[in-house]
């Protein structure tokens, strides 16, 4: 039961069905009470009528004896006194009306009166609900209550009765419809909601089944069926293929990558293991100062790794003031390159980020200009249009257009046995355009000015 009412489909039907019930209960009872009111005012005028004919032929001097009364309907005159002076045949009781007597008392129907005209009062009749009995019929009647001066000078009130049996039979009529039909109406709409629902939800079903599929499988070159609509649900197959595609090419990246590495780790690993075995049965035969190169490698491939993982993890640089400039000269003046580095640009670069990210961005950028430099290496730092830009240029060969964007992927090397030999893995690069990217620059290469290469830092002015 939880997980048939904790679906889309049965919440959405019992919404559905519950709006319509509220909206049709609201109209329902404005119905009633609108049918009942108009009823109401149709008894008002009926009431109203036979109490004013009685009323006009009191006042023209003809007697209670002869005033001809409504039939089946319930009149009461009453003088000022209080006392019932005329009523209509029949009535055998009355309530809500001028008294509860139904029997004249005192000179009452019957009397005549020459002494001229009478007049009925203007005034609005005022109405009442009561009930009376006639003709041994008990009902309930609306009462109008009219003022009239008799031909012999008395003031009476005549009270006529309008049944409210039409009224009555409309409403219970239409109060029974709605009861009948109400119940069946929200099974109709809690159906069609169903049903339209389900119809509606039918591509997600089948999303759903896709992606538990590809679960079990673990198959990420399996997509999910895009429905023809150009509806929401279509939408979502179509970002749930595209994250699909995106995790396929992520996982593919990460197998390359720790299958490059592993590579990559083998190369250093095994010559240091062959080193010291030799070294181990041989002492001298070992060859320390390869030992320690290997070593180094490997420490700075391990580093390489470690910094690349960080930044795949989404780690975010520091939001500390850095001045390029001064960076720049500071990391220059510690380095022994074997070719010269000149450094053009002088003042405050200020930006945001962190110092040791974009000191390794720099050194990447240095290591790379050396190894592919004829004579010389240059750094530049300028200001342009709210950025600072770092350029690395060497007097190499250069970098082909058609390789300018391969190679900041990982573990590109164009020349690879010569950078395999200087202790390159193919790291560098990828590192700096990542650590670059996330401090919200940019770093890419062209041609320099003496015809190798130019790399380019862009980086928010702080």
């Amino acid at each position: 039961m939880r997980r048939l009412f904790g679906s889309v489909r049965a919440r959405a039907a019992l919404g559905a069905t519950a709006v319509v019930a509220v909206a049709l209960v609201a109209a329902g009872l404005a119905v009633l009470l609108v049918l009942r009111a108009n009823l109401i005012d149709q008894a008002d005028l009926q009431a109203e009528v036979a109490a004013q004919n009685v009323a006009s032929q009191m006042a023209v001097d003809r007697s209670y004896a002869d005033v001809d009364w409504p039939e089946g309907r319930p009149v009461q005159v009453v003088n000022e006194d209080g006392r019932v002076v005329a009523v209509s045949e029949d009535l055998e009781a009355i309530e809500g009306a001028g008294s509860s007597e139904v029997r004249v008392r005192g000179g009452g129907a019957g009397e005549d009166d020459d002494s001229g005209d009478g007049e009925v009062s203007a005034d609005e009749p005022r109405m009442s609900s009561g009930s009376a009995t006639v003709d041994g019929e008990r009902a309930d009647y609306r009462f109008a209550a009219v003022e009239v001066r008799t031909a012999r000078g008395e003031d009476v009130t005549v009270y006529a009765g309008a049944p409210l049996a039409a009224e009555r039979s409309a409403v219970g009529t239409v109060r029974e419809s709605m009861l009948i039909g109400l119940p069946a109406l929200l099974a109709v709409v809690g159906g069609v909601t169903w049903l339209v629902t389900r119809r509606a939800l039918r591509p997600v079903e089948g999303i759903r089944r896709e992606m538990a599929a590809i679960t079990a499988s673990e198959d990420l070159s399996r997509r999910v069926p895009e429905p023809d609509a150009r509806d929401e649900v279509a939408r979502l197959a179509v970002t749930t293929n595209e994250t699909l595609a995106a995790l396929e090419a992520s996982v593919e990246r990460q197998r390359r990558f720790v299958a490059d590495a592993s590579h990559e780790l083998r190369s250093p690993i095994a010559s240091l293991r062959t080193q010291l075995e030799v070294g181990a049965a041989h002492p001298e035969l070992l060859d320390v100062e390869g030992a320690v190169r290997d070593t180094v490698r490997l420490q700075g491939l391990a580093a390489d790794l470690l910094l690349l993982a960080r930044l795949d993890a989404g780690e975010r640089p520091g939001q500390g003031r850095v001045d390029l400039g001064a960076l720049v000269r500071e990391e220059v003046s510690q380095r022994n390159d074997p070719l010269p580095v000149t450094v053009v640009g002088s003042g405050s670069f200020e930006v945001s980020g962190s110092r040791g990210q974009l000191a390794r961005v720099l050194g990447n950028l240095l290591d790379n200009a050396q190894r592919h430099a004829r004579s010389s290496v240059a750094v530049s730092v300028r200001r342009e249009r709210g950025a600072v830009v770092l350029g690395v240029a060497d007097d190499g060969a250069g970098v082909p257009v058609e390789e300018r964007e391969r190679i900041f992927e990982r573990f590109v090397r164009l020349d690879d046995a010569r950078t395999r030999d200087d202790g390159g893995a193919g790291l560098g690069l990828a590192i700096a355009r990542d650590v670059a990217m996330r401090h919200g620059g940019s770093l890419s290469v062209s041609e320099g000015e003496g015809g190798g290469a130019l790399f380019t830092l862009r980086l928010p002015a702080g």
